[in-house]
């Protein structure tokens, strides 16, 4: 009895902690089917006493949110490639061979994480200006690649440091060249580590707004967050139902592509169990 008691206490602190992580998105979904007398008003209900569409459809038409939506798709691709194919070598190198390469790399990577990116927003902005790339999705993409870069380099030499040398060693004693070796050793066991990094670099680009903010002028190139800023008036009057409704359909793909590169990881984590 006790011990039934018990399992029901702890389901019942799990769904109270589900709810707990979701009252915000349940929140502003809501949000976003209400109608602007009821969001302006002063009741408080999780329920419309009105269901409206009307704030998807301003959403979309208003702000060119579709179009942002591809500049942001664009850019966290684009991004995401690039920091996947510079720190999965750089990272095997870090976690693999010693002495100064490891020691400036790992200092490299501590240094970039404390700095605020305030203060390398001015450096940025210049260097990229020089190279003509502002207001530029490529000057974006690069950007968000550098600032990407350094703690994806560390949290993915982290799981290649976890795969066993041996491993390595085996193989070459067993005939296999290096390139096989990586290929059919070391980066199917590095699986996770990689739908990991992706994910990071993908969400991270996906909700970066200050780099955007500064370096994007140009309309037809503004991302997603730089567009639901848009809903602040100059006033700073807020449509608050087409600004909940568009930062709904903006999570979508990000929900997307983490419901598909969680399944990724899964399956990555088995295999590497199996394998190891």
């Amino acid at each position: 009895m006790t011990r039934t008691l018990g399992r029901i206490g702890q389901y019942v602190l799990l769904a109270a902690f589900i709810v707990f992580l979701a009252f915000p998105l349940i929140w502003l979904i809501s949000c976003s089917f209400k109608s602007s007398a009821e969001l302006n008003s002063l009741s408080v209900n999780i329920i419309p006493q009105q269901f409206t569409a009307s704030n998807y459809s301003v959403a979309l038409e208003k702000q060119g949110l579709i179009r942002s939506a591809v500049n942001s798709l664009l850019v966290a691709l684009a991004s995401t490639l690039l920091v996947v194919a510079i720190s999965l070598p750089a990272s095997y190198l870090l976690a693999r061979f010693g002495g100064k390469i490891r020691a400036i790399g790992s200092a490299w990577v501590m240094v970039s994480q404390v700095f605020p990116v305030i203060l390398i927003i001015l450096p940025l902005f210049l260097i990229l200006r020089a190279m003509n790339l502002t207001d530029s999705l490529v000057g974006l993409t690069l950007v968000h690649t550098t600032y990407t870069l350094p703690f994806a380099l560390w949290m993915l030499q982290g799981y290649v440091a976890n795969i066993p040398f041996d491993l390595e060693e085996a193989g070459a004693m067993d005939g296999a060249s290096r390139w096989t070796v990586l290929m059919k050793i070391v980066f199917p066991l590095l699986a996770p580590g990689i739908v990991a990094t992706a994910l990071f670099a993908f969400v991270s680009s996906w909700n970066e707004f200050f780099f955007g903010l500064v370096l994007l002028q140009s309309p037809e190139n503004y991302t997603l967050p730089i567009t639901l800023k848009m809903f602040i008036g100059g006033e700073g009057k807020v449509a608050l139902g087409p600004l909940a409704a568009g930062s709904v359909l903006a999570a979508i793909p990000s929900i997307i592509f983490f419901t598909i590169m969680q399944r990724k990881l899964i399956s990555g984590m088995m295999a590497g169990a199996v394998k190891g």
